[in-house]
């Protein structure tokens, strides 16, 4: 959900991309820059009272005719002069092309369109950034040797897809000697309809991009394969009619070798398929697997020849946050049977998927009448999810956290606190009140889109993420991971403990001290004070540990840039300064239940409040508790030299140049942030749509064929359109 949706004097008209780039915060003061000026007419107050105490003169004949004259003259002479600048304001944008961004004038990458006809293996592949580098390089001794991609008469891919499965080995002997064993889940109460796998291809178009951000290796995931548009939702219904019980959505499509998966995938007649039952059905069969209060009791029980007790698995409440009014299309429905598929039924319960539904309409009695609250779901959620959903409403939150929140510093939305906009949060808390038997609550939002497997995304990275030290863990949270500059990860920690080391800010460690507490603060868990010193850390604190949050953008202190919504603070003394923050653009993060019983105290007790997107990450930050950013991998579609690109995301010279803040003109070009021009387009083009005049069907039919991606994280993607 776009975070800056509410001034509606931010669009830009772009005449050199086909992008509508937003004006920026604070704009108001860079109105004298001809990168913002924006047209305006100015309005006056018209007087045209005589005075009462005055009497109006006698005016003779000619005067009067005179008079009348001088006025339609005058007349015609203002209307004329504002009806050219109406058309010169009009034009302006026709004649004079506005100034260009920075990063505009990189040459532009394409390789992210290149088709799945050029197929390579790993080993083979040159991304185009390297290719590009290479060819023109005058240096001899260059070890890449370019390789531009092949053109073959022949239409269909080079290689076969695959079934993709990272799941572990359920039924190995090495995992049953750790874990209890996995029951297989179905689609049917009679367990006859297999849930359906993916497909992917073995290799990567040749000259694909590469990403600027982030690591497929790092994270642990395969970064070997790529995913087309019938190997990762054709089992869902997307190539085949809705006579078989699919949607039958890729007609129009370029598809030469998409009909390869049928011979081992079986069709699905989705129509009947009752997502909410098959959740509590797996759950059932599985539950013995999962962290609970009766089986860690059991774990504590040491009988005579007992076995040692097996591992048990958190459990994970996936939360897809929609409202009333919101329309799904097949392309949503789609992702969603993914999301599901992949993370509940398939993992044998290790995920429950759930909507958490917006009523935004406070006079509908959804607390009073069962059947009200049924009916509500069900004129807004297509019925394959109605037993999924959890309403809830603005009036709800009013109650369950009352005013006051005093002594806020500044609101700069002009909202209420209520409102879902300055606190979507609350029903977060409430909703992990209201349902405590998870270990872990995924905040998701309906613009995201993956290209890649659920499964094998969120549990890399909650793994990679419980492998982190906390030592350094917020000052690297803070950066972007630039590896074709950093080098390895080992690389980029030892460096950021140098920059650390030579700046003159202490490095956190453990809960932080500041005026505020103890007397207007929770105390924090008494687990979180380090237990040695910093110094005497060897990278081994943390190690092991869960992360209490997740985030897929950095963790910064928003103190240090010009962030719109900085200062929204409340509860905290105003006779002291502001307490330390933490922010992570975009609210999508996987919160720990602990995190969110810290988050729901202080809002209650202590009736604390800060902006969506710095709650989380501050109070993880005074709580002294694990927080990560998830180095994912971000593409951009300009080829940015590394230098620029590291000084620009992660030293900016001042407050004003942070791409959080006035400098998030930056991301428009990328593939995740909130305001990211370029990530619906790729995701567009993907599904075989022609964007900007380029891509579509013809194009991919006369071309390298339609595009293979590799797993990748989309937003925003406010609507999709495919082949047509």
């Amino acid at each position: 959900m776009s975070r800056f949706q509410i001034n509606a004097r931010k669009l830009l008209s772009v005449r050199t991309s086909r992008f509508n780039y937003e004006k920026l915060p604070g704009a108001e003061s860079q109105a004298s820059s001809p990168l913002f000026s924006s047209p305006y007419f100015r309005s006056w107050k018209q007087r045209n009272q005589w005075p009462n105490r005055l009497q109006r003169p006698r005016l003779s004949f000619a005067r009067v005719v005179t008079l009348i004259i001088t006025a339609l003259l005058l007349t015609s002479m203002l209307a004329t002069g504002l009806y050219r600048r109406h058309l010169r304001d009009r034009d302006r944008g026709k004649g004079e092309e506005r100034k260009l961004y920075h990063w505009e004038h990189y040459p532009k990458l394409s390789g992210f369109y290149s088709g799945i006809r050029n197929l390579v293996s790993y080993e083979d592949w040159v991304s185009e950034q390297d290719f590009v580098s290479h060819s023109t390089s005058s240096n001899p001794e260059d070890n890449i040797k370019p390789k531009a991609p092949e053109r073959k008469e022949n239409k269909e891919p080079p290689k076969d897809p695959i079934v993709f499965n990272p799941y572990p080995d359920f039924t190995s002997e090495e995992y049953l000697k750790t874990y209890e064993k996995v029951e297989p889940c179905y689609l049917d109460d009679e367990d006859k309809v297999e849930t359906p796998d993916i497909y992917a291809y073995p290799g990567i178009p040749q000259n694909m991009t590469a990403p600027f951000f982030g690591s497929y290796e790092e994270l642990g995931m395969n970064e070997k394969v790529c995913f087309d548009r019938f190997g990762r939702f054709g089992p869902y219904g997307y190539s085949y009619s809705r006579e078989e019980g699919g949607l039958g959505m890729s007609g129009k499509s370029e598809s030469a070798g998409a009909d390869k998966i049928w011979a081992t995938e079986k069709k699905v007649d989705w129509r009947n398929v009752d997502w909410g039952k098959a959740q509590k059905r797996c759950y059932e069969k599985n539950k013995i697997r999962f962290k609970s209060n009766e089986t860690e009791a059991k774990e504590n029980k040491d009988g005579e020849g007992a076995q040692p007790a097996k591992k048990k698995l958190p459990r994970h409440a996936y939360i897809l946050r929609t409202w009333t009014g919101y329309k799904y299309s097949d392309y949503q429905i789609l992702t969603i049977r993914a999301m599901i598929n992949e993370l509940a039924i398939k993992s044998g319960g290790e995920y429950d998927v759930h909507f958490l539904l917006h009523v935004k309409d406070d006079s509908i009695p959804i607390w009073s009448s069962h059947e009200i609250y049924q009916k509500t779901i069900q004129e807004n959620l297509p019925k394959e999810f109605w037993g999924m959903a959890t309403l809830w409403s603005e009036q709800q939150m009013r109650m369950y956290y009352p005013e006051p929140f005093p002594n806020n510093v500044y609101n700069h939305a002009k909202a209420p606190v209520h409102s879902v906009y300055r606190s979507a949060h609350f029903a977060l808390q409430w909703f992990a009140q209201y349902h405590p038997e998870y270990d872990f609550y995924w905040n998701w939002e309906m613009d995201l889109r993956f290209s890649g497997h659920y499964y094998e995304f969120n549990n890399r990275i909650g793994e990679w993420a419980k492998r982190q030290p906390r030592k350094g863990m917020w000052e690297r949270s803070s950066r972007y991971y630039i590896p074709s500059l950093h080098g390895s990860w080992h690389n980029f920690t030892e460096m950021i403990e140098e920059e650390t080391f030579n700046s003159d800010e202490k490095p956190v460690w453990g809960p932080p001290k500041f005026e505020h507490a103890p007397d207007g603060m929770l105390p924090s868990p008494p687990e979180t004070e380090p237990p040695v010193s910093y110094l005497q850390d060897n990278y081994e604190w943390g190690v092991g540990e869960e992360a209490d949050l997740l985030t897929f953008n950095p963790i910064f202190d928003p103190a240090k840039t010009n962030w719109v919504f900085r200062d929204d603070v409340s509860g905290y003394d105003l006779d002291l300064p502001e307490p330390p923050r933490r922010c992570a653009i975009i609210t999508v993060s996987r919160l720990s239940k602990r995190l969110l019983d810290i988050m729901h105290a202080e809002t209650y007790l202590m009736r604390h409040h800060m902006f969506p997107e710095m709650w989380p990450p501050t109070v993880a930050f005074h709580h002294g508790l694990k927080a990560v950013y998830v180095p994912h991998p971000v593409y951009f579609d300009h080829n940015w030299p590394l230098e620029a690109i590291d000084g620009t995301f992660n030293h900016p010279p001042k407050p004003t140049d942070s791409v959080f803040g006035w400098g998030e003109h930056n991301q428009l070009g990328n593939s995740f942030y909130y305001n990211a021009a370029f990530s619906a387009n790729w995701w567009r083009r993907w599904l075989g749509s022609r964007e900007n005049e380029q891509g579509g069907t013809e194009f991919e039919e006369s071309g390298s064929g339609r595009l293979c991606i590799r797993p990748t994280l989309f937003h925003p993607v406010k609507y999709e359109k495919g082949a047509e």
